[in-house]
């Protein structure tokens, strides 16, 4: 019974942990489907997710909303297999106060100046997440992948205080060596 109760719990764990961990920010998530679908067409959808974060950029507070849904008048996308995916359509609000400072409904359209129109072709819009916060800015992590493959590109949005923004595409091996301490 009790390692029963433990492999109930693991799952529980594992999101907490892989969550967890910011400095300074609070994280509140809420998943408002807890699955990806399928309909009786075979259309697939990724779940619906809101997601909403608490931090401090040059000592001024500030609130994040980050919701993703399928969205029908986007185009499909089909695999080799021949299965088909809705994109994914996701808005980012960010609020300093009562003060709206960037509001924009993302599609991977957005990222078509850093990545290649193929990869975009055959991609759907995965995430956007709060990563932390620079001198330059708020930074959100970004992804468009292949549908249920580990076929991904990472990309970076910059949000300046006066909400302007940058994206580039996330060199993988420079992440890694950021993330190695030095002597």
């Amino acid at each position: 019974m009790r390692i029963l109760i433990y492999l109930l719990l693991l799952p529980l764990m594992v999101v907490v942990v892989a969550c967890g961990g910011k400095k300074g920010a609070s994280d509140k998530e809420s998943v408002l489907a807890t699955m990806d679908s399928v309909d009786a067409h075979g259309l697939q959808r990724m779940q619906t997710s809101k997601s909403e974060t608490d931090f401090k950029f040059k000592g001024k507070d500030y609130h994040s909303i980050v919701s993703r849904t399928p969205d029908e008048s986007l185009p499909h996308i089909k695999n080799e297999m021949g299965d088909t995916y809705v994109d994914n359509k996701i808005v980012l609000r960010l609020m300093r106060g009562n003060e709206k400072v960037f509001d924009k409904t993302f599609t991977k359209n957005d990222f078509s100046s850093v990545v290649d129109a193929k990869f975009l072709s055959n991609s759907i819009l995965e995430g956007i997440v709060y990563d932390k916060t620079t001198s330059q800015g708020i930074v959100y992590a970004a992804s468009v992948c292949y549908p249920q493959t580990d076929l991904y590109m990472p990309l970076s949005i910059t949000i300046t205080s006066d909400g302007k923004m940058n994206i580039k595409k996330v060199d993988m091996l420079e992440e890694e060596y950021d993330d190695i301490p030095s002597n």
